[in-house]
Order: structure tokens, then C-alpha cells, then sequence
């Protein structure tokens, strides 16, 4: 991990107008809160997924919605950059943020491939179980081989998967490993990888009050982004990456290069 990095998001300077941001912004959280219990239990099931919106679900309608105001909400403005494909495909990302679930859903419904500990926060837990979310306990090798099987058991169904093949959130200065092992899934059940490249700040640059600092829990990082200034959060869809029978490293390795390239790291 980057010590500067942590030392800048953990003590960010006071602005006068952070208070004025808590102030707007703490009142649309909790009424969009309150509009998506009860919004929640009437649209996310089986019989909501049956009734076409814009030419999809009412139920993906609602979650790409409802992703958005939040992510809104918490002062991003979103810019897309390229399209995401349609139909059963692996999204691969890189991980900064817990907004990277919701900045995603924004854009397309998922089901994420995401760590254990998420169904317990307030807020984002919820609506991740209830889009689908395949929840993994890190470390556990029975967990991820189950993982894989539903992962490739949901991308058979024609459904989009994504995940972050980092294994964690990273500071956003730079992207880490891609662990290749996931990549088998998108061979088995005989899907397209496209690459996403997420960003979280301003002029191209990432904001280093964004990512998690070392050792910050979820509720103190959720209060400090919610006071942060008004920011621009960047989802890029890359060129899918040719699938590779045999060769899953060779996968990971070129769908994290054009992430870097996109994002401008240059060579790591």
C-alpha cells in the first residue's frame, strides 16, 4: 500500500464547506433511504422481472435508478465512456471504492462478485443482496470454488457478471494483480471479458479522499466521501478481451493492461 496515499485520505482538510454538504446531502441519503425499503420489496422479485421498462426490467430499471441518484447523491457527476455489452458477459474492474457496485449498476444491473462483509453495510448491503450479489468470504477455498460455480451457473443463464479481480479495494493510484483464476469462469460457460475502468475525481485525476485509508472502517469512509467536494466518477468499457482457452493468465494480463492504459498509469 501507498503510506502517502493513506496519510492524505486519512486526515483531509477542513473546507468551510463540507458542514453545507452534510447538511444537503444527509437529508436526499435518508429520503432516498426511505423511498427504496418499501420501493425494494415491491420491485426486486421474480414477478417485477417480468414487466418491460425502456426495453428492459422494471426491476433492472429500478436498480440502475436507484444507483444512480446514490451515487449522485454523495456529489459525483457520472460520464460513461464507451458501452457496455449486452447479454451474458464478465465485467472485469478495477476496485477503489464500495461506490464501484453502485457506479456500475448504474450503467447496467450486475451480479457482483463481492466479499462477504458488504451484506452488513447499511444501505449498500441491502440493495447489493438484493441485485443479485454472489457474496465470497475471502481466503475461503471451498467459498470461491462455489463462488465460480454460480458465477458460471448465472452467466449460462444469459445474465452479466462482474467482478474485481484485484481481490480488494486499491488506492486508486495505481491496479494491482489481476488474479486469473475467475477468468476460467467466462471459458466455462463460453462468455465475452470486457475490461472496466473505473475513477473517482476530477481533470482525469483520481482523488485520493476517495479510497478506503488503512484500517478505516466502512461508516467513517461513507461520512467523509459523503462531505467531499463535487467530483466526476468515470466507468470506461473497454474492448472485450479475446477469450484464450488454456491461457486464463494471459487473459487477466491483458485486461488489466488496458485498464492501466486507459487510466493513464502508463507501464507497471
Amino acid at each position: 500500500m501507498n503510506s502517502s496515499v493513506d496519510s492524505t485520505a486519512a486526515a483531509i482538510p477542513q473546507d468551510r464547506w463540507r458542514a453545507v454538504r452534510y447538511l444537503v446531502r444527509t437529508p436526499w441519503l435518508l429520503l432516498h433511504a426511505l423511498i427504496s425499503a418499501p420501493l425494494g420489496v415491491l420491485v426486486l422479485n421474480p414477478i417485477a422481472a417480468r414487466i418491460r421498462v425502456g426495453g428492459t426490467s422494471l426491476e433492472k430499471f429500478m436498480i440502475r435508478w436507484w444507483s444512480g441518484v446514490l451515487v449522485r447523491i454523495f456529489g459525483f457527476r457520472i460520464r460513461r465512456f464507451g458501452e457496455p455489452l449486452p447479454g451474458a458477459v464478465l465485467y472485469v474492474a478495477n476496485h477503489i471504492s464500495w461506490l464501484d457496485i453502485e457506479l456500475m449498476h448504474s450503467q447496467r444491473p450486475v451480479n457482483f462478485v463481492a466479499k462477504s462483509e458488504i451484506a452488513g453495510w447499511p444501505f449498500v448491503g441491502w440493495l447489493a443482496g438484493r441485485a443479485g450479489t454472489i457474496f465470497h468470504r475471502r481466503g475461503s477455498t471451498d467459498s470461491l470454488a462455489a463462488v465460480m460455480a454460480r458465477v458460471v451457473e448465472r452467466l449460462r443463464a444469459g445474465e452479466a457478471v462482474g467482478v474485481f479481480p484485484e481481490g480488494g479495494s486499491g488506492h486508486g493510484d495505481k491496479v494491482g494483480t489481476f488474479h486469473a483464476r475467475i477468468f476460467q469462469t467466462a471459458l466455462d460457460a463460453n462468455v465475452p471479458v470486457q475490461p472496466v475502468a473505473l475513477r473517482y475525481g476530477r481533470d482525469g485525476r483520481q482523488d485520493p479522499s476517495v479510497p478506503f485509508a488503512r484500517k478505516e472502517s466502512f461508516f467513517a469512509n461513507f461520512l467523509r466521501v459523503l462531505g467531499n467536494p463535487p467530483m466526476i466518477a468515470e466507468v470506461h468499457f473497454l474492448e472485450p478481451v479475446t477469450a484464450t482457452p488454456d491461457a486464463r493468465r494471459r487473459m487477466a494480463e491483458e485486461s488489466r493492461a488496458r485498464i492501466v492504459r486507459e487510466l493513464g498509469y502508463g507501464d507497471e
